[in-house]
């Protein structure tokens, strides 16, 4: 149903506070992927105290291979219609053309990272047969969904131009299309219909006819592709466990270089005597007379425990040995292993150590890998399906739309092997009797190229039969048979008829 001015504006203040409150978390999350992970954590209070600022900023990013581990063999290679023996060669067209391969991907380390990333379908004025289709971050696109079901009620997509002082917003309805702006620092700006809320106002664009735009689709053509979510509204992040052990890692690897620094300078004990004092300098550096003694602070800092004494006792100098650092990395590769064992990340995509290792031996380690892998793509299935969809839908073909909704899309193999693997492995299938059309599927073939192949496979049969015969009449004329005369030919002929 239409919406007033004052209702669009309302939904789009609702929608803009609640993407609001999404920015920490998605802010924490890819910092945490980037290896920003901030201050140390799980340290005691001394530790903080003196050391914490040393450190900042540290991190032993093992949160990155974690996410583009599963990401990495997602490759989306296009969707096969119902009735259709091939790919959809203009789907694939489409995509192409607004450079999904780049795209696609970052969108699915948004998936794995921040628990979500979004794709906007919409028409193409100067190519009304190649829609525009872009992913969104989750910092700036959000989707409210009909309460109780997965059918989207509306798409809000936000951002700001700091050099002209606004923030913008488009709201997207099955029916139309609400184009806000507001400045930066406003509360209350006055909408065309008279009625103030929120600061929004219209936003007119010279292209545009009509405020609000009507939505040719139908449907709102902001789609989002979102991680594994527990049967609940929000999905969940895969390094949702991994940042407390990363915490640790990191925590660990600053005990390790403080005992370093130790190491390089022990510390000295002096027992007996008095704690040595320093003058008090005015403001201009000048002796005031007056003395203090060295804090702790300062001498721990010169590596120093001062223990004193009765006056007159001898003093005495000593020496405390650093504690060896191989604990610590203990520690540091047991909870890497951890993060493997949790995140079901093959070890030896975090601890190099795998040399001449058997390709049946690396299978095994990275079918846990695989598994999760396959479960991603099926979290993201319907939403890269609806996005087909929406293409179809922005070219004016309603049959297409619905021959999408029931279509496989062909995703490429997320199971890596040897060169010598795979070849048996077909060679062996080919034996079976599976076709070559299908082992060139299970190859990783483009869907595209197939049909050149298979044309390029014919033309080979066509030229070895043709080649056979030419040799074959070459061999007898080298052997000098005799040429059959007509009469015999025209009786062969007649005797092959009957």
């Amino acid at each position: 149903m239409p919406i007033t001015p004052e209702q669009a504006a309302q939904i789009t203040t609702r929608l803009a506070d609640e993407l609001a409150g999404r920015h920490a978390n998605i802010k924490e999350n890819l910092d945490y992927f980037k290896g920003d992970c901030g201050k140390l954590r799980f340290a005691s209070d001394e530790f903080n105290e003196h050391f914490n600022k040393r450190f900042e900023g540290f991190a032993d990013n093992w949160c990155k291979p974690v996410i583009v581990a599963p990401a990495e063999r997602i490759k989306l290679k296009g969707i096969r219609l119902d009735g259709q023996g091939e790919a959809d060669a203009d789907l694939k067209r489409v995509m192409q053309v607004n450079e999904y391969e780049t795209g696609f991907s970052e969108a699915l380390v948004l998936t794995l990272a921040a628990k979500r990333s979004l794709a906007l379908v919409w028409g193409n004025d100067d190519d009304p047969d190649t829609p525009e289709v872009t992913f969104e971050h989750p910092e700036q696109a959000i989707v409210a969904y009909e309460p109780g079901s997965r059918r989207r009620k509306y798409g809000l997509k936000m951002w700001s131009d700091a050099d002209e002082g606004y923030d913008y917003a488009t709201l997207y309805t099955p029916d139309e299309v609400w184009k806000f702006q507001k400045r930066a620092s406003a509360k209350t700006i006055q909408l065309p219909s008279g009625v103030t809320f929120g600061g929004w106002e219209a936003r007119f664009v010279a292209t545009d006819d009509t405020w609000p735009l009507k939505n040719p689709l139908g449907v709102v053509p902001l789609v989002e592709l979102p991680n594994q979510s527990l049967l609940k509204p929000e999905p969940m992040s895969d390094l949702g466990g991994v940042k407390k052990m990363q915490d640790a890692i990191n925590l660990a690897w600053a005990y390790l270089f403080n005992d370093l620094d130790f190491m390089s300078l022990p510390q000295r004990m002096l027992l007996g005597g008095e704690i040595p004092e320093v003058p008090i300098l005015d403001a201009n550096g000048q002796d005031t007379g007056q003395r203090r003694k060295l804090d702790m602070k300062e001498l721990m800092a010169e590596r120093i425990l001062w223990v004193p004494s009765k006056p007159g006792s001898d003093v005495k100098s000593g020496e405390w040995t650093a504690a060896a650092g191989d604990s610590f990395l203990q520690v540091i590769n047991q909870a890497v292993e951890h993060v493997a064992a949790q995140t079901r990340t093959p070890p030896h995509y975090l601890i190099a150590k795998m040399v001449n290792t058997a390709a049946e031996a690396l299978t095994v380690a990275e079918a846990g890998l695989v598994s999760r892998t396959d479960e991603r793509i099926t979290y993201i299935t319907p939403g890269v399906r609806e996005i087909f969809r929406l293409i179809c839908l922005a070219q004016g073909d309603e049959g297409r739309a619905d021959a999408v909704r029931s279509g496989t899309l062909l995703w490429g193999d997320i199971q890596y092997r040897s060169e010598a693997q795979r070849a048996d492995a077909l060679m062996k299938k080919r034996q079976m009797g599976y076709p070559l059309e299908y082992l060139l599927e299970l190859d990783g073939v483009d869907p595209l190229d197939i049909p050149r192949i298979m044309e390029m496979v014919e033309r080979e049969k066509k030229d070895a039969q043709l080649e056979e015969v030419t040799r074959a009449l070459a061999m007898r004329d080298a052997m000098g048979e005799p040429q059959e005369s007509d009469g015999e030919e025209d009786a062969a002929g007649d005797s092959d008829e009957r």
